[in-house]
């Protein structure tokens, strides 16, 4: 009997072992992906950013400075657009013409519209269309380069330093061409969500095919839109590919589902052979940020209760009553933040003890602070509800007298 005891109980144990293995098993895995995002990527350097906030909501390697070859083309873009107009001219240069391939092959001399153009620019990614146009909004390659930078450090880029229009390896007295994967979603979001041209840039990176001819009508060119991940994923907004021997493939792209939009940057994404590896990385990249971020709803009260007033009188008040004022939140009352079920949200607020007489309406009295993950992304002013005056000589022997008066 006490052998059957110890064979049943060595039973039941391994059938706890078993379940209790299980129910890890199930828990385990949603736990890690929510956790880590994705678990594998062929990017040496990847960033997924929310569009509406800016918000880097995962990241490999996010600021290292990596070359970033033609996806470069999307400042070059949304510079021309802001500085340009699509019935200007540009005319091939000679150093135009002889850059190397992928070029549109337009001859030294021929001329185009630039709303043509930047059709070749952003289809077909033609280097020579990249500097023809580069010269035409600016005069010059290198003063291209220099607004194209002034322009990333308007968007709040700190680790970009762009030398060529295309995106070619060039290098000047500051450097190498080069950016960060977080940067260049920085630049994917202001083209599409920040500049008076976002509609232009979309309606240009989202066309399927373009034929157009120069303005001799001697030559007619076609491009096609080379980026095939436009069709990959429902919702894919746009983007631009690159590739050169020193950046390898790289991709920056956006995609909307409802309410949310969704930006990435991959860098260094594999070299030939391995041209799949970027498409892979992208949906890998949008397919965590569908499944983990959802829009919520913070709110926050619109008063903080009262305090006491040093000193204070209100209208109406005894001798020896006390004067309160109500802090009141000044500003938004609801925030609407993209969160997924890690993120902490915070709300801190600092308010006074006590008050000193005088105190006007509308003054700051504290503040209420929204921290995310600990980081601040907003905060509000929280105000005085009325205006308490403060205790004189005069206010005192009024009330004394009214007193006497009463008695």
């Amino acid at each position: 009997k006490m052998l059957k005891g110890a064979v049943s109980m060595k039973k039941i144990k391994k059938y706890l072992r078993f379940w209790l293995l299980f129910f890890l098993w199930l828990t385990c895995p949603a736990q890690a992906e929510e956790n880590q995002g994705p678990e594998t990527l062929y990017a040496r350097s990847a960033v997924l950013m929310d569009a509406d906030s800016g918000r880097i909501l995962f990241e490999k390697n996010g600021e290292e400075r990596l070359a970033n070859a033609s996806t470069t083309k999307i400042l070059t873009c949304i510079l021309a657009l802001e500085k340009g107009e699509p019935e200007e001219t540009v005319t091939f240069s000679e150093e135009a013409v002889r850059q190397p391939e992928v070029h549109l092959g337009a001859s030294k001399g021929e001329v185009f519209y630039l709303g043509d153009l930047l059709y070749s620019l952003m289809l077909e990614s033609h280097n020579d269309t990249a500097v023809a146009v580069a010269e035409a909004v600016s005069g010059s390659t290198a003063a291209f380069a220099e607004e194209m930078n002034q322009k990333a450090k308007e968007i709040g880029c700190t680790e970009t330093h762009f030398v060529s229009p295309n995106g070619l390896d060039w290098e000047d007295e500051d450097g190498p061409h080069e950016t960060t994967a977080g940067d260049l979603a920085r630049l994917l979001r202001y083209c599409i969500h920040q500049s008076p041209k976002k509609e232009e840039f979309l309606k240009i990176t989202r066309t399927g095919e373009k034929s157009f001819s120069n303005l001799s009508g001697t030559r007619t060119y076609s491009c096609t839109n080379h980026n095939a991940f436009l069709s990959m994923m429902d919702g894919a907004l746009t983007g631009k590919t690159g590739f050169t021997g020193k950046a390898g493939y790289c991709y920056t792209g956006a995609l909307s589902d409802g309410d949310r939009t969704f930006i990435i940057a991959l860098l260094a994404c594999g070299w030939p052979n391995n041209k799949t590896y970027k498409w892979s990385d992208a949906r890998a990249l949008f397919s965590y940020g569908l499944s983990a971020y959802r829009y919520d709803r913070i709110e926050l009260p619109g008063g903080f209760g009262t305090v006491s007033v040093k000193e204070g009188v209100l209208p109406g008040q005894a001798i020896d009553g006390k004067a309160e004022v109500a802090l009141l939140l000044a500003g938004a009352q609801e925030f609407r933040l993209l969160l997924s079920g890690q993120d902490e949200v915070k709300w801190k607020v600092t308010l006074p003890k006590l008050l000193e007489a005088p105190v006007m309406e509308g003054e700051q009295e504290g503040e209420a602070v929204l921290l995310l993950n600990g980081e601040t992304i907003a905060s509000c002013p929280v105000i005085a509800g009325k205006t308490v005056e403060k205790k004189d000589f005069t206010w005192c022997f009024l009330k004394i007298f009214e007193q006497y008066l009463e008695i």
